[in-house]
């Protein structure tokens, strides 16, 4: 059976499937995305840059990777010590999560559902935050806005 057409993410093997977003700390995080923006070409929002992709199993779908400065302190990495966090895009959460679990690895929550996905945080093995997103990126598509191309 081709996992790439099923619907229900429950049935899918538990993994990342690519970078959701990239998030890292800035002095000041407002001229941190003018400054992209005026001279790498990057479309900003609130949030800092959307880029649009397409998904290589299904083509006529667009996903999405957040591009984020935060501001210097800010609690959202903690309990890592670093400047940075990656969001990886992934499959089943919940199976994934359990997976996790078993093996060891530091669960910080538990699995947070939006419109735009699930999203869970665990620890790596260096001390890195890491976030884990279950996307559903229709719901970004039909927000609109500009994005990174």
């Amino acid at each position: 059976m081709n996992q790439n057409k099923k619907s229900d993410s429950s049935e899918l093997e538990p993994k990342v499937t690519g970078i959701g977003g990239i998030f890292f700390f800035s002095d000041n995080p407002e001229k941190t995305k003018e400054w992209y923006a005026q001279h790498l070409g990057l479309k900003v929002n609130q949030w800092g840059s959307s880029f649009e992709f397409r998904n290589a199993n299904r083509p006529d779908e667009i996903n999405y990777l957040q591009w984020s400065p935060f501001q210097k302190g800010s609690e959202y990495f903690d309990p890592s010590k670093k400047g940075f966090m990656i969001n990886y895009r992934v499959q089943n959460i919940e199976a994934l999560i359990k997976k996790l679990k078993a093996d060891g690895v530091q669960v910080l929550d538990e699995i947070a559902s939006y419109d735009y996905g699930k999203f869970a945080h665990i620890m790596d093995a260096e001390g890195n935050k890491i976030e884990l997103w279950e996307p559903v990126d229709h719901v970004f598509t039909a927000m609109g806005g500009e994005t990174t191309k």
